[in-house]
């Protein structure tokens, strides 16, 4: 159970960094509590998949590749709930014409999942910044 937890948490980073949004949104609950604060300001939130989602859409177009890498996976599992938290690196950078630039993040992530039928789906999503590199302009960047 728990490689089954692990796999749909590093695929959902995965098909982010593919742009395979149908994907993505295939592991995403209904409602999801975000946390983003530490990196954007504000408040956490629960939003919809598919707030989150488009969220992602805009901020990673197509004209911005990212590429993220986690590991150091740390699970809790009790009945049909699981918690990840893990340790993460990013890197986003904007095709030439748009001006170019990389921006990096290291933190860790927190995510919490729900069983759903046979498989997982991550009903929050939160990230923790430690340290971040590079034009904070790309990382702003939206379609």
């Amino acid at each position: 159970m728990q490689e089954r937890i692990v796999e749909t948490v590093d695929t959902v980073f995965d098909l982010v960094d593919a742009k395979e949004w149908t994907a993505v949104r295939a592991l995403i609950a209904d409602e999801v509590d975000v946390d983003f604060t530490s990196l954007a300001g504000g408040e956490p939130a629960r939003i919809t998949g598919d707030q989150l989602v488009a969220g992602w859409v805009a901020g990673l177009h197509p004209r911005k590749r990212s590429w993220h890498l986690v590991g150091h996976h740390r699970l809790r599992v009790t009945d049909d709930a699981a918690s990840v938290r893990l340790k993460g690196y990013a890197w986003n950078r904007l095709d030439e014409d748009l001006g170019g630039g990389m921006w990096e993040v290291w933190g860790t992530y927190e995510l919490s999942l729900q069983r759903a039928g046979t498989g997982w789906l991550v009903n929050r999503f939160g990230l923790n910044v430690l340290a971040t590199r590079g034009d904070d302009a790309v990382r702003t960047h939206a379609a």
